[in-house]
């Protein structure tokens, strides 16, 4: 019983559904791990150990009675500490918030909770989703289960290194320019974010709410399938959400890939930094993939990554500027009380907020303020508009589009952290497809000096069938 926690989704439902054994034994397991080794990883902010144990009783007890359950239900998952759990502390790697208890769900932990999953913890994070490494969480860095002298990635660091490490069967996070896909890459677990509306992003902390996508983490394409299942699909409480149709995933996940036409972006393979152990990785994998679809890739022309990158470091921060705007020491969380109004606002969140936050708000006051709005940020939204045409433009030509994630693996605690635009580059090869809203996902796709790569594999809107379709088949062929 000692190993339940390195089950699958997959394993651990069948496992629960033949009582071979319980969901308080599985969950028991991964709090287990949890403090054998979340001292030296650092991946969870806050544990609920009792809160666990309960709700897979409550689970067990379901499964005595012999009621139908959800493939999810006995599982124990941990959140992002940014979606928020009411009555359970929720603090977005902040400061501000380190005392804040939410009087309210989030729409996708209330449906994994009304599928009978076990919330184990909220993991940590860049402060407010705003970094590539979680070196700018508020309370502490997270390490690489891999190599703990390295960085997770980010934002959504803690949940890959909290599901590389088995101290969880999967996890949540959220995607704005590759904050779910980059720790994937770096940790060597999958990362999948859907289109952009195809899950609800009521009840997680804004960013950039024209970007914010809820995404998740796990150890195998087709548990990515199960979770991407529970969690999308219409929210009333969410007017950008859609109300498309979801497919059957898991079953779309096992149909062939034969005749799957790949597109192969010239210019994410020519731009500057790529380090060349990486893009051979890359290669080898894209063989693979053409063995899989008996076709040859097809060379396709985007837009230069670093345009992409240009326009998100002022879309972004224009919507980070307004979005927390609302952490005023008013309101709610931190509140230092100041000679007047204006002083409680300077001291509340000068100390409450961490200097990459203050630097994305200056940035995007900035590029918001009278005189500069139609130079930066509508500028920004035109360029937007052209790097969506060029993927409407590819895909008229093939169903995937083919990429690494990173240009890099995982680098060393505090190697960038001292400089911004090094670490903003982190995301070069994220960026565009979170700026058009496709859907994409990192799968492992082997390794570069014994650290993990990871094959960015990119869709159409809300053709995650697809994407999931060949990172499947693909994961597959490599075992």
């Amino acid at each position: 019983m000692s190993s339940l926690h390195q089950l699958t989704i997959e394993q651990a439902s069948a496992g629960l559904a033949k009582k071979e054994f319980s969901s308080v034994e599985l969950t028991q397991a991964c709090l287990d791990q949890i403090a054998s080794s979340d001292h030296r990883l650092r991946a969870f902010i806050n544990v609920f150990p009792e809160h666990a144990l309960a709700q897979a009783e409550k689970a067990d007890l379901a499964f005595r009675r012999g009621e139908a359950l959800s493939v999810l239900a006995g599982i124990p998952y941990a959140a992002k500490d940014n979606f928020c759990t009411e009555g359970f502390a929720t603090t977005a790697g902040s400061k501000i918030l380190e005392k804040y208890l939410p009087p309210f769900e989030s729409t996708t932990t209330q449906r994994l909770k009304d599928a009978g999953a076990v919330l184990l913890g909220k993991t940590n994070l860049d402060e407010f989703a705003m970094g590539g490494s979680t070196e700018n969480s508020a309370f502490y860095p997270t390490k690489n289960p891999r190599d703990e002298t390295r960085v997770p990635g980010g934002s959504s660091g803690g949940s890959a290194a909290a599901v590389a490490s088995g101290e969880v069967i999967y996890a949540l996070g959220t995607d704005t320019g590759g904050s779910v896909r980059q720790p994937a890459s770096f940790c060597g677990v999958v990362g999948l974010k859907p289109t952009y509306g195809r899950t609800s992003r009521y009840g997680v902390m804004a960013m950039a709410s024209s970007l914010d996508t809820i995404s998740h983490l796990t150890k195998t394409v087709a548990d990515s399938a199960l979770v991407l299942q529970s969690i999308a699909g219409r929210d009333p409480h969410d007017s950008t959400s859609s109300n498309l149709a979801l497919d059957n995933y898991s079953e779309e996940i096992k149909k062939p890939v034969k005749g799957l036409k790949i597109g192969l972006p010239q210019e994410y393979f020519t731009a500057e930094g790529i380090d060349p152990q990486v893009k051979e990785v890359i290669f080898s994998a894209l063989k693979k993939v053409e063995e899989l679809t008996g076709t040859s890739a097809i060379p396709i022309n985007l837009s230069a990554p670093d345009y992409a990158l240009a326009c998100y470091y002022l879309i972004m921060p224009s919507e980070v500027s307004s979005n927390l705007a609302r952490y005023d020491g008013i309101k709610y969380g931190l509140s230092v009380s100041g000679s007047d109004l204006f002083d409680t606002y300077q001291k509340s969140r000068g100390q409450g907020l961490g200097a990459e936050v203050k630097r994305r708000i200056i940035l995007g006051t900035y590029a918001l303020s009278h005189g500069y709005y139609d130079a930066y940020y509508q500028k920004a939204c035109a360029v937007r508009s052209l790097i969506k045409k060029d993927f409407e433009g590819a895909f008229k030509t093939v169903d995937l589009i083919l990429s690494p994630v990173a240009s890099t693996t995982a680098f060393k605690i505090g190697e960038k952290s001292e400089d911004p635009l090094q670490m903003y580059l982190a995301d070069l090869f994220t960026i565009p497809m979170s700026l058009a809203g496709v859907p994409a996902i990192s799968v492992p796709c082997g390794v570069s000096a014994g650290l993990p790569v990871g094959l960015q594999i990119i869709g159409q809107w809300f053709d995650e069938k697809t994407v999931l379709r060949l990172a499947h088949h693909f994961e597959q062929s490599r075992k």
